[in-house]
């Protein structure tokens, strides 16, 4: 019979390995900065900075010693990191670009056959004419490729200038890299003057991709589907994943059933055979509150946070203001292994305050004065990481409080 677990357990295995059971204060330098990312896969990167961008408050958010000028020494000086594609945009470490070639061929074949029906026949010459502008003339931003004509009006991707699609299409395509950012913007050169030479030259078999990418995701999850397996990085599909558990199944990795938060019928998953002996090692939660990232690994696959947590998120930015449930970017709080709401905030920089508009608990949990001092504390923390002098309260902030 499938050992069976708790959802209980599987909250606080999966918490462990996302990094969220060290202490948040111990020491971190840029080798243990770099490692961190390494463990918990990659770190999302997005450009929203509401509060702080999403890659550093998921860094902050397990270690408050964390600074940002270390990440980027990490990625445009160590390069011990590189920026590319998993699910959204990431920062991946080097060592794992020797699997993202893999995921480059992919995306080849499927980005060219789609963006050379979007955009012409003259698209793949597009393509050949910039990378030759890179490899003579170096680092290179979208707006050095910009044509003289007027933009069109219209945002999205599909009205960038030629210049800037293809620079997606060869960065999604491994041929180039983010050599630095300015501001947030990306300047980009050749891969292989920016990949350290031992990762950039390392060669690996489509087999023993797959395993990797399995076997990798899996270690960071403890416990999961088939599908939530090739979810993680989305560099394998999820009918590779299921041929991989099948594989797989009795040897390095077990067949188990797990709780439902809610109360539901058991789920078959699949663990490492050594899971019951993770189980027994893992250090407890730190019962503070956190703010997580609406992108945090946590929460990222929404639907499996809800069977683990029985938390409902959804970020509501591209929802009209009038549709919206809570907010534009709004925050879920963690307290130990449990999400006990979610806040709406915003840093007003020029004024120097992080402003608190609402906040909305879960269903049975109370505003007491305990928890009450825990959020101030965290608020306090995130106003001191984003240079904030004072945290300031809505009036009607209290009514959202219920």
């Amino acid at each position: 019979m499938p050992l069976t677990l708790s959802d209980t357990e599987v909250r606080h295995l999966f918490l462990s390995l996302q990094g969220l059971a060290q202490s948040p204060n111990r020491k971190l330098d840029r080798a243990t900065l770099s490692n961190q990312i390494a463990e918990l896969g990659f770190v999302q990167v997005d450009s929203i900075n509401t509060v702080e961008r999403a890659h550093h408050q998921i860094l902050y958010t397990r270690n408050q010693t964390y600074r940002p000028k270390d990440l980027k020494h990490l990625l445009e000086k160590d390069r011990s990191l590189f920026e590319n594609w998993t699910h959204d945009a990431s920062i991946i470490p080097s060592c794992f670009f020797p699997y993202w070639r893999h995921r480059f061929n992919r995306e080849r074949k499927r980005l060219g056959a789609r963006w050379e029906k979007w955009h012409g026949g003259d698209f793949l010459s597009q393509i050949t004419s910039v990378r030759d502008h890179i490899e003579r003339h170096g680092p290179t931003r979208a707006r050095d490729l910009e044509a003289t004509e007027k933009p069109k009006k219209e945002g999205g991707w599909w009205n960038w200038h030629p210049g800037k699609i293809a620079l997606e299409y060869l960065w999604r395509t491994g041929e180039i890299a983010v050599h630095e950012r300015q501001g947030f913007e990306k300047i980009y050169d050749l891969s292989q003057r920016i990949l350290p030479p031992h990762h950039f030259e390392k060669q690996i078999s489509e087999e023993a991709f797959i395993d990797w990418a399995c076997r990798s995701a899996l270690d960071r999850l403890g416990v999961a589907t088939h599908g939530e397996i090739a979810a993680f990085y989305d560099l394998v599909t999820p009918q590779e994943a299921k041929t991989w558990c099948a594989e797989n199944s009795d040897e390095t990795i077990h067949c188990v059933e797990i709780e439902g938060a809610r109360g539901e019928k058991p789920r078959s998953c699949f663990a490492r055979s050594d899971i019951e002996e993770l189980l027994n090692a893992v250090a407890a939660i730190p019962t503070r509150i956190r703010t997580l990232s609406p992108f945090d690994p946590v929460l990222r696959d929404r639907k499996r946070a809800e069977r683990l947590f029985g938390f409902q998120y959804r970020i509501e930015v591209f929802v009209p203001e009038a549709k919206r449930t809570y907010g534009y970017y709004v925050f879920p709080l963690l307290e130990g292994q449990r999400f006990i709401g979610r806040i709406d905030m915003k840093c007003h920089r020029q004024e120097g305050k992080l402003r608190v508009k609402a906040f909305w608990p879960e269903r049975n949990v109370r505003l007491g004065g305990g928890r009450m001092d825990r959020l101030e504390s965290e608020l306090a923390r995130m106003a001191r990481f984003t240079g904030m002098q004072d945290v300031e309260f809505d009036n009607n902030w209290n009514r959202a409080s219920g």
